[in-house]
């Protein structure tokens, strides 16, 4: 196992070179902490939890476990824009109709971040990563005064250079291959997110910034491992991988949907949120897309949230939001269902191939 241990197990104070993503709506306290039980880093989806979700989430982890973990949060311009909602809401009210639900009146967006990172602080998060762009200037400045260590999402090398040169510890290289919201930093330059793949991107990526790099999209074994490790990672950043385990709360129906997938199965799209993400193509994208445009993020993603919570109590997977990366055919290769026994097959399987 000795050749395993890269830059970042020390410096995390991890076990193995794997980091767990912070998936918003699914990394719960358990996986989180199962993960980081195992010997990687796991990671709480804070994003879209109120602070008080984010304390009683950490709470939880500290509770099963007391190795590291990160909190993942959204570093972008929460105020909602409702450019366009008119179309948007004729399509969605026809799925409405169709699961039997009525349009609400509000939807605006909450606009939390301030105060879900002093939640963080106060509670001494070992690790802080971003999304969508790095901690402003003030809040770097905090986390570091504290001890934090910073992991920012980036999708291009510029956004490496960004940052690091902003003071973020560690950088992930988040390729197209990747499942859900991807880091790129603008989508008005980038529309639907700065698309190079994973193994492309991660050797660019390695040369030029000299903090470690971690490899994310589309890996979910130990090939993957071993594959970014030879391109200049220090370590890897899976998701899908593991959303099918015991430890996830991803919607039943959605993990049957992610196991039953393969490589074409996924499509980058904006139909959700106002921001691209990729995921299983079902009902909801195809009959939106060919309908309407949506809104911007974050209003989309309040607008067609009652949608897609109706569609998971239903059982209905046509209109949830099914993120997963371009991986999943590789789940017919895996019979592990806790989150533990994914972390030891991929280290046993990089392992075997590094020997």
């Amino acid at each position: 196992m000795t050749k395993l241990k890269t830059s970042i197990c020390d410096f995390l104070n991890i076990e193995y070179p794997i980091v767990q993503a912070g998936m918003a709506g699914a990394a719960t306290a358990e996986l989180a902490a199962a993960v980081s039980m195992a010997g990687a880093l796991g990671t709480l989806g804070a994003a879209y939890m109120t602070p008080d979700e984010i304390r009683k989430n950490i709470s939880d982890i500290k509770a099963q476990t007391d190795k590291p973990f990160a909190a993942n949060l959204f570093c972008v311009d929460m105020e909602d824009n409702w450019e366009g909602i008119e179309q948007a809401r004729l399509v969605l009210n026809r799925f409405r109709a169709e699961l039997g639900i009525q349009e609400k009146t509000n939807y605006s967006s909450p606009n939390m971040f301030e105060d879900q990172f002093q939640v963080l602080l106060d509670e001494n998060v070992p690790v802080i990563s971003t999304a969508f762009g790095v901690l402003p200037k003030d809040k770097m400045s905090l986390a570091k005064e504290k001890g934090i260590k910073v992991i920012a999402m980036v999708t291009a090398v510029k956004e490496a250079i960004e940052s690091e040169n902003a003071g973020a510890d560690l950088i992930v290289a988040q390729g197209s291959d990747a499942g859900g919201h991807r880091g790129t930093f603008n989508v008005s330059e980038h529309p639907y997110g700065a698309n190079i793949g994973t193994f492309s991107l991660v050797p660019q990526v390695a040369d030029n910034v000299g903090i470690p790099v971690v490899a994310a999209g589309g890996i979910m074994d130990g090939r993957g491992l071993v594959a970014a490790l030879t391109l200049g990672a220090a370590g890897v950043q899976l998701g899908t991988a593991f959303l099918p385990a015991e430890e996830s709360v991803a919607h039943p129906a959605y993990k049957k949907q992610l196991l039953e997938s393969t490589e074409e199965s996924t499509v980058i799209t904006k139909s959700f949120s106002g921001r691209p993400a990729r995921g299983i193509k079902n009902k909801f994208i195809s009959e939106f897309e060919s309908s309407a445009k949506p809104v911007a993020f974050p209003s989309q993603n309040s607008l067609t949230s009652d949608i897609r919570k109706a569609a998971a109590k239903l059982n209905n997977p046509d209109y949830m939001s099914l993120w997963a990366g371009q991986g999943t055919r590789l789940f017919e290769a895996r019979v592990e269902k806790r989150a533990s026994d994914i972390v030891t097959a991929i280290v046993k399987e990089a392992s075997e191939l590094l020997r």
